[in-house]
């Protein structure tokens, strides 16, 4: 394949350095050379790369493409084997395993090596020599310490996984970089272009898990005729298209897109490149990073599948907090720098990402293991600075203003016996029509547009109040405060939203259950006080301090407070009773989910880093609501004006008491009653409550 052409020349050149460390394996799985605590770990770990050095056999012959399905699938599970159900109880990847067989400290570090020769199944599926090679390095030079174990050692290992980390990070980040631009990177395409995708072998050919899921949609898909699959990859590209539309930008300056999805849709997608390809973009699909040095804690960005096992991606979610430092902050920005300005062409033709979210998955509440690897004080400073100085850098290359994308969600075969009928009532909310919601989101507009500022109170259970404040108006004729937001993209239609004032905006934001970047919060509740967190909590552990640690690191991403980014009023009230009468409701992706209620993000606002960008709703009015009191920083002090994340909430018709509008007189307009539409011209929305 074309695609592996790209890597001979440097093979070449690693190849005599990666056949000595697989000789070394050789020796390390025979020999009796280290202490009888460490003895399994190093075997294990030693014939593990030497199975890797097996799938490049595998891989340089052509073989893979010859297996038979049972062939591929016991493969599949022989390289997963260790993470799948009861069987990760006596991982090493495991903190809490790890600890208990190695000890508190070494237990940390050799479970952090776990992770990372895990990640030489992505590189000998890739066939990247260089980077199978330097992580078996690193893992022999490890041994070789614990060979001639001192009171020093413990010193010397973490040393050699911070010189190791911090010598090839900048190699690291530059191919990550180039994964995100560079079309030439075919991998993926490649599978999804030239296989009989009605022969479930192309799933095994990517190197990731492939479970039920992956296998289920792919078989399901493969029932569709050509038609209606060419109709969901046309609702997800013109939705895309429509966003540059809409947003008045150039989509004929850009050259390429990012296609995000699941493992399973590449029927979807095979169409979906093509429909891309008639807007002059050529596809850009890159996998879901493997390594710390890549990795946003357990959030897989890029192409993946559901994956053998979500407690093991969220205990190595901060395995950074093994070397991070300021000095090794300092050489990932450098490499981050270097990575754009080599691919800076590439970058500035980038037209943005196009995502296939899948929902379905049973919920997730992570165990917290005190064994798991966590970010100190110090680090989590570190962890947001760089957060912060990489987000601007990066939008020095890709800038905001000139990019868009799409979003667009479907169910899982997990998510139960009426995944069939879930699927086609999604595939409906999908294709919602978009002039009917326009309309009478502009009626929620011109009301919104009167207010000094929205109360949101919640019913029951949910013990939301909140008191949300919104700009002035200067020139109601010409200028509004919030966006109507039709399919193109987020995909489905259904909301109105705008950036508000964080100055007089206080209360509580209370959810009963909410399921948010695959984690599962019982009780949340974020106190908010001129429109930043004060306080924050939920009710997921026993411990109030384990439930705000969770809060914070996976909701704040170790902030002490964000702000309310967005306030919003979902209008999809079909996907709402479609989620309940499936009993789903608590399973749909935030797509989704924000339509299905008045939402609130925490974190950048809607227009993060495109603020002067004229937007214009379909009467043509301007938005204006684009900035909040932290954004305006921009203009004096950049580095505190963004966080590089934005989380939607959302509280669901059921749990709604009121929304209501207040004017500076006092007087107000009702939108919300008790979970249902009051406002005039909007009695539409009621009817699939109704129906």
């Amino acid at each position: 394949m074309k695609y592996f052409e790209l890597f001979k020349e440097e093979n070449e050149k690693i190849r005599e350095r990666y056949d000595l460390s697989m000789e070394r394996m050789e020796s390390i799985v025979t020999e009796n050379e280290v202490k009888e605590t460490f003895k399994e770990y190093f075997v294990k770990m030693a014939s593990f790369i030497l199975k890797m050095k097996d799938l490049v056999g595998l891989v340089e012959k052509g073989s893979l493409e010859k297996m038979t399905l049972k062939e591929l699938s016991d493969l599949n599970y022989d390289l997963y084997e260790d993470l799948i159900f009861d069987n990760y109880g006596t991982s090493y990847g495991n903190p809490k395993y790890a600890v208990k067989k190695l000890g508190k400290k070494y237990g940390k570090l050799f479970t952090f090596l776990y992770a990372e020769i895990r990640s030489m199944i992505v590189y000998a599926y890739e066939y990247r020599l260089f980077d199978l090679t330097i992580i078996a390095e690193l893992f022999i030079e490890i041994y070789n310490y614990m060979e001639e174990e001192d009171e020093y050692t413990y010193k010397d290992v973490k040393r050699a996984i911070y010189d190791f980390i911090s010598d090839y990070t900048g190699e690291r980040l530059e191919y990550r970089t180039r994964e995100i631009l560079d079309p030439n990177l075919s991998f993926a395409k490649d599978i999804i272009m030239n296989w009989d995708l009605s022969d479930l072998r192309y799933l095994y050919q990517y190197g990731e898990y492939v479970g039920e899921n992956e296998r289920r949609i792919a078989e399901f898909l493969n029932q569709f005729s050509e038609d209606e699959v060419k109709a969901m990859a046309f609702t997800y590209t013109e939705g895309y298209r429509r966003g540059f539309e809409e947003a008045r930008i150039d989509l004929s300056k850009k050259k390429t897109v990012n296609i995000r999805y699941n493992l399973g849709f590449e029927r979807m997608i095979r169409y979906a490149i093509e429909y891309f390809e008639q807007m002059g973009l050529e596809p850009v699909i890159f996998r879901a990073a493997t390594t710390s040095v890549t990795k946003n804690q357990h959030i897989k960005i890029g192409y993946h599948s559901t994956g053998p096992n979500r407690q093991y991606d969220y205990d190595h979610r901060l395995d950074n907090g093994i070397y991070l430092d300021k000095a090794y902050n300092t050489r990932k920005l450098e490499g981050l720098k270097n990575a754009y300005e080599k691919y800076k062409q590439q970058a500035r033709e980038f037209a943005g990402p196009a995502l296939i979210e899948v929902f379905g998955e049973e919920n997730f509440i992570p165990e917290m293991k005190e064994e798991t690897i966590k970010l100190d004080k110090r680090q989590e400073k570190l962890d947001v600075a760089y957060r912060q100085v990489s987000g601007l850098m990066v939008n020095e290359y890709i800038i905001r203003e000139e990019w868009s994308f799409t979003i667009i969600a479907y169910p899982l075969p997990e998510i139960g016996e009426q995944f069939k009928e879930i699927f086609a009532e999604t595939v409906k909310v999908n294709n919602l029509d978009n002039q009917t919601y326009k309309e009478i989101q502009q009626t929620i507009i011109d009301a919104l547009d009167q207010g000094e500022y929205v109360r949101v109170q919640g019913s029951g259970n949910n013990h939301t109040d909140l008191k949300v404040a919104l700009h002035e108006l200067n020139h109601t004729e010409k200028e509004t405060l919030f966006e109507n937001c039709t399919a193109d993209v987020n995909i489905p239609v259904g909301e109105v939203f705008t950036s508000p004032k964080l100055e007089g905006t206080d209360g509580v934001l209370h959810l009963t259950k909410v399921y948010l970047y695959d984690l599962e919060y019982k009780e949340l509740k974020l106190t908010f006080k001129d429109g930043m967190i004060h306080d924050y909590t939920c009710k997921n552990f026993d411990s109030e301090e384990e439930n705000k640690r969770f809060v914070k690191e996976n909701l704040l991403f170790n902030r002490e407070s964000l702000p309310m980014g967005e306030f919003a009023i979902g209008t999809n009230t079909t996907a709402y009773v479609m989620a309940n009468k499936f009993k789903i409701g608590e399973k749909l992706p935030i797509l989704i989910a924000e339509k299905t209620g008045p939402h609130f993000a925490v974190g950048d606002t809607c227009f993060y880093m495109s603020e002067e960008r004229k937007v214009f709703n379909p009467n043509g009015k301007e938005v204006i609501a684009r900035d909040n009191e932290i954004s305006i920083l921009r203009k004096t002090d950049i580095d505190k004006a963004y966080f590089g994340c934005h989380t939607d909430i959302t509280i669901p018709y059921d749990e709604l008491g009121e929304i209501s509008v207040y004017k500076k007189d006092g007087s107000k307009i009702e939108l919300i009653k008790d979970g249902r539409f009051v406002l005039k011209g909007t009695e539409l929305l009621n009817a699939a409550f109704q129906n």
